[in-house]
């Protein structure tokens, strides 16, 4: 893996976000030509510029501010870049319900400008980070993350950049995660933690294996794919029991734009499903993919496969929580 990223000048949209700190830290082990942080925030840009982690590399990191929604400023940050991921979003669920129209400007029409600039900048290839909520979305932020992964995925018609998506889970202490919420409860003196249907499960994956799932896009991708990680799944209610063990629960009911068990692939892809050891690759029905499809591998799924948080084969015990969390708090 460390020939694709070898001399490469990779860009970061959201790149002071959880996610873009951790795949900085990785990528600056092998070795790159620079990382160029993209995003909106000067003192989140401050901060992670002076952090111990990235001081020793101030050589190799630029940081750019700038917003995906100005189409013009990315084209600009593009200049001279081999790759992109492109991480930025609004992605909280209630937000993106109360401010539809700003969730579209960044998540749908910052996409449009992404895939331009990266065109126009003769960019190499482009990841997305989707989401489970983009599949069969019922929330706005989940429909707009499926409009960027269809945009993504099609911008390979016509394009020499090479454009795919890797969707996964809810990621463990990222900012906005439950599992600081209960923290929190539990600090301020809580007598039981709130969960919305006890029936729910979500699939949960750490920073480390979100940024290895993208690290293998760009060694594997031939654009136009979308990656899904195998990852376990919990229950709800063990992950209060794994912060909390001595507190109780109690049912508040679902919020607008919930589900009760998430899903990443659909049974209507899983004729266009291929599983490979460690993820899962849904391919294009698109005319252009035929010639890059030959010797692709993997094993195509049942015709009835879908991947869902309730149906999957891979679960968490309050015990695997527990030491996961503990883990974070190292």
């Amino acid at each position: 893996m460390n020939s694709v990223f070898a001399n490469k000048t990779i860009l970061v949209t959201g790149g002071t976000g959880s996610f873009g700190k951790e795949f900085i830290h990785k990528i600056l082990e092998f070795n790159i030509k620079k990382v160029i942080v993209y995003s909106r925030d000067e003192f989140k840009q401050f901060t992670m510029a002076n952090m111990s982690e990235f001081t020793p590399y101030k050589d190799k990191i630029s940081y750019v501010i700038g917003d995906v929604r100005d189409k013009e400023r990315l084209t600009q940050a593009m200049s001279g870049v081999d790759y992109v991921v492109h991480a930025a979003a609004l992605k909280q669920v209630p937000s993106c319900e109360y401010h539809p129209f700003e969730a579209i400007k960044t998540n749908v029409l910052g996409a449009e400008n992404v895939i331009e600039a990266a065109m126009k900048s003769g960019v190499q290839k482009v990841i997305a980070l989707s989401t489970d909520k983009a599949c069969a979305p019922i929330n706005l932020y989940g429909a707009t993350k499926l409009c960027s992964d269809k945009l993504f995925i099609a911008a390979n018609a016509n394009s020499n950049t090479k454009f795919s998506v890797v969707r996964y889970g809810n990621v463990l202490a990222s900012r906005g995660s439950v599992i600081p919420f209960f923290q929190k409860l539990v600090k301020e003196g809580a007598q039981s933690l709130p969960i919305t249907d006890f029936k729910m499960t979500r699939f949960w994956i750490t920073l480390e294996q979100a940024v290895d799932m993208v690290m293998t896009a760009f060694n594997e991708m031939r654009g136009g794919e979308l990656f899904v990680r195998k990852i376990p799944s919990a229950h709800m209610t063990d992950l209060a029991k794994a912060v909390a063990p001595d507190l109780g629960t109690h049912e508040t009911g679902i919020r607008p734009g919930e589900k009760i068990h998430e899903m990443m692939i659909p049974p209507e892809d899983a004729d266009r499903t291929l599983e490979f050891e460690q993820y899962y690759v849904i391919q294009p029905n698109a005319e252009w993919w035929k010639e890059r499809a030959a010797n692709y591998g993997g094993k195509p799924v049942s015709s009835d496969f879908s991947y869902r948080s309730d149906n999957n084969s891979d679960w968490l015990t309050v015990n695997d929580l527990q030491k996961m969390i503990g883990n974070l708090d190292e």
